[in-house]
């Protein structure tokens, strides 16, 4: 995949509704054992909770989806959670909501109704990034060329993520890959072509990202 979205950490978010308390625990996962591990987890800490109801959306295409009602009304709580996931286009995430009933019934429009909510005031809370996949180089410059180099890269969409001081500087550099020929070429015209370029690894590059309601 060139990008897609997902949490930015694990983390937890409780709301009270209707003096019930809602839990949401959500945790970032690479396949459905680890999904399943994270949610039996949860199940142990909060046994004595009514509900543990959870969701998950996993793979590069989506392949792996789950919702769990876990005693709520069918339909009322795992699928309303995952619809939420669906929305925020996210992937490889886990999402737990623990319920402490508190007294007052909800109606399964209530309840559909707090399970998105607290699904999505939790991922609000946690935040979301976008991974994009980038090519990394390294470009070794004389040190005069630094200052020109470093704001031309600081003012576009590359990523620097080290400077070396070395004999001469060496900057890595992360790209995204469909813009490889532009940065070459930015460079080359930069540096009036006193730059080495040398290919270095590819990886996923994390950006936070705002998240519309």
């Amino acid at each position: 995949m060139s990008h897609y979205y997902t949490i930015k950490k694990s983390g937890y978010h409780e709301v009270i509704i209707q003096k019930s308390r809602f839990i949401g625990h959500v945790k970032r996962v690479q396949n459905e054992g680890d999904a399943q591990q994270f949610i039996q987890e949860i199940q142990k800490e909060h046994h004595s909770a009514t509900h543990n109801c959870f969701a998950y959306i996993i793979g590069d295409h989506d392949q792996f989806q789950k919702a769990n009602d876990d005693g709520e009304p069918s339909g009322t709580a795992g699928i309303p959670m995952l619809e939420v996931l669906k929305r925020l286009s996210l992937k490889n995430t886990v999402i737990v909501i623990t319920r402490y009933f508190g007294g007052i019934k909800l109606g399964a429009g209530g309840l559909i109704r707090a399970y998105s909510s607290v699904t999505s005031d939790t991922i609000n809370h946690i935040g979301i990034v976008k991974r994009e996949l980038m090519q990394g180089y390294a470009v070794q410059i004389e040190y005069p060329l630094l200052g020109r180099v470093e704001n031309h890269l600081k003012e576009s969409s590359f990523i620097i993520e080290h400077i070396h001081y070395l004999e001469n500087v060496e900057i890595i550099v992360y790209v995204p890959i469909e813009q490889q020929d532009a940065f070459k070429a930015e460079l080359i015209n930069v540096t009036n072509g006193q730059a080495l370029i040398n290919v270095d690894k590819q990886k996923y590059v994390e950006k936070q990202i705002e998240i519309n309601h």
